[in-house]
């Protein structure tokens, strides 16, 4: 069993070091990254210039996003389908989404998550840990990650901190974020084929569900403590 305990410690560090290096590396090109997603039409001409790899590229800017990334979700859920239709650029966007939660899930639990522990003993997000001991856990995620304006990204980390089963997360995880990956990718396709009235619906819903998720945060978070 000894041998067990130095294969498991190995494998923390070689993680570990994986995930410095590649820390590094994203915080170098950090502003190229950035400038590529200003514009549909360059990341477009980018993603395209790149081939067969395109997808595989995409696919890489969502994991970033949800994984380390200061760049806002909705621009590359918008990209997704500017560049590739509704259903190919959802299917992209969604399995970037989904592999970066479980780079992050299992980031935190094989590691300890050390630094998610410590951030959640801070006085602003000491109802997050309260609440990841509820019996209502479940319930709680899916609320939190199907109303948009509420933190969800943190969650993903912390969630690896608990004893939610893996293939109980991610399910909960992709039922809820679902319908709004494909309201953005949906915004994207039609704006690339000018059907602007179907944009302007879309976007409006999108907008309205975000700005009351705003204004209703607090009252939503006290309800669910």
């Amino acid at each position: 069993m000894e041998w067990l305990s130095h294969k498991k410690r190995a494998g923390k560090i070689v993680l570990a070091c994986l995930g410095m290096v590649l820390t590094i590396l994203f915080l170098q090109y950090l502003p190229q990254l950035l400038k590529l997603t200003v514009s549909l039409e360059s990341f477009r001409e980018y993603i395209l210039s790149t081939g067969k790899l395109g997808p595989m590229i995409l696919v890489f800017f969502q994991v970033l996003q949800t994984v380390i990334a200061p760049i806002p979700g909705e621009v590359i859920q918008i990209a997704g389908g500017y560049i590739y239709g509704t259903t190919l650029g959802a299917l992209f966007v969604t399995g970037g989404m989904l592999l970066g939660a479980v780079m992050a899930f299992y980031f935190t639990r094989l590691l300890g998550g050390a630094f998610i522990e410590g951030l959640l003993t801070k006085d602003k997000f000491k109802w997050m840990a309260a609440m990841m001991d509820s019996s209502k856990f479940s319930v709680f995620l899916f609320i939190i990650f199907i109303i948009p304006g509420l933190p969800k990204d943190v969650f993903i980390y912390a969630a690896g901190l608990t004893t939610i089963k893996p293939l109980r997360f991610f399910a909960i995880l992709v039922i809820a974020r679902l319908p709004w990956l494909l309201a953005s990718v949906s915004i994207g396709a039609n704006i690339y084929h000018k059907n602007y009235g179907s944009t302007i619906v879309i976007s409006a819903i999108s907008v309205v569900a975000f700005v009351l998720g705003l204004i209703y945060k607090d009252k939503i978070m006290n309800r669910l403590r």
